[in-house]
């Protein structure tokens, strides 16, 4: 009787532990998302819903809170702060003014830095209940998040050393660290849940990553500062907003090959695709404007926003588009289809990488 009751209790701690398959209709398509911002000098994330398009609630004790991603298959929240302290006295990151969080963005290259005596906290969060369930100390500040889909691995970027670091999300611990390239920027994940690209802002290329290798495999010439990049569903094809040259590259994942150069002209910021994957959306931050391209024909089509628009985030299945903006406090709801405003969200301070589940 006894080793009958351990089985079972076995068997439901087993299929409870179990990760959802990343093309599920579960990880992929909630019944209800809600969409998460984090507001850096605020210190907090908030939750809003894309429904009604108002702010729902918020996740305090999030210190410089920039990068951001979502872990359907478990409903946590990776928050990443762009906060350093030292290492070697008690955790207390401070906030950045806006002053020091632009000179991250790099116009020249830079030698690799030591950071073993700084530290950031990646916080990992209930999205259910907004608890957070732990704080995990990384080297330097993290600038951009991204999931692997089985849901297993967070990957972070480093930029002031240079390297993403990748956290065990079974473990909550810092289980590797990739040299990439100069300041890398943003990371996406590829479908095999092993291959992810980094943008190397400080010296024009973008790096394939085999996590299982802890290698670089490739690297790709491309604009000048690729900073947010997009990857298509199926994996093929990479889209990177050369923020500094007003271009964006498509590259061909498979070959490696520059398939085409877009130019939009000005500083560039958030990218985006739409639901279907033939539309490219891109943010025209120094021109104030918001661009989709049709990718089958190359043609482009524009509409202004102003002041600055930053961060880009396309919510599938509303129709939506949340811009945010660099100059004010407040995210852009946009029509995908006409690019027309048709609401304001005021926040209460800058918003950076927007997360959807």
């Amino acid at each position: 009787m006894r080793n009958l009751i351990r089985a079972l209790l076995l068997g439901l701690f087993t299929v409870a532990s179990l990760p959802v398959e990343a093309g599920s209709a579960s990880s992929q398509h909630p019944a209800s998302p809600k969409v998460y911002v984090p507001i850096g000098d605020a210190n907090q994330v908030l939750v809003i819903d894309p429904k009604t398009d108002k702010i729902i609630g918020a996740v305090s004790g999030t210190d410089a809170a920039h990068g951001l991603a979502g872990v359907p298959v478990r409903d946590l929240l990776i928050v990443g702060s762009y906060a350093e302290s030292d290492a070697t006295g008690p955790a207390k990151p401070q906030g950045i003014s806006e002053d020091e969080h632009a000179s991250h963005h790099p116009k020249k290259s830079k030698n690799l830095v030591n950071t073993k005596d700084s530290k950031s906290f990646v916080t990992i969060v209930k999205a259910a209940d907004r608890r957070v369930l732990r704080r995990i100390a990384v080297p330097g500040a993290v600038h951009h998040v991204a999931i692997t889909p089985d849901g297993l691995n967070a990957i972070v970027t480093h930029p002031n050393s240079n390297e993403i670091g990748v956290i065990d999300l079974r473990t909550f611990q810092l289980k590797k660290r990739i040299l990439t390239g100069d300041t890398p920027n943003y990371v996406v994940t590829a479908p095999d849940s092993n291959t992810v690209y980094v943008s190397n802002a400080g010296n024009n290329t973008v790096s394939e990553v085999d996590l299982d290798a802890g290698i670089v495999r490739r690297n790709f010439v491309v604009g000048e500062s690729p900073e947010h990049l997009i990857l298509s569903a199926d994996g093929r094809r990479l889209f990177v907003a050369n923020a500094d040259g007003g271009t964006v590259s498509e590259i061909a994942t498979g070959s490696g090959a520059l398939v085409r150069t877009l130019t939009i002209g000005g500083g560039l910021h958030g990218i985006d695709l739409s639901a279907d994957g033939r539309r490219l959306l891109v943010v025209g931050r120094e021109t104030d404007k918001l661009v989709a391209i049709d990718l089958a024909t190359g043609n482009l089509r524009s509409s202004r926003l102003a002041p600055e628009p930053y961060h880009l985030k396309a919510i599938h299945g509303t129709g939506k588009l949340y811009v945010s903006s660099a100059d004010q406090d407040k995210i852009w709801v946009v029509d995908e289809k006409t690019l027309k405003v048709t609401k304001e969200i005021t926040i209460p301070d800058r918003a950076h990488q927007i997360a959807v589940f």
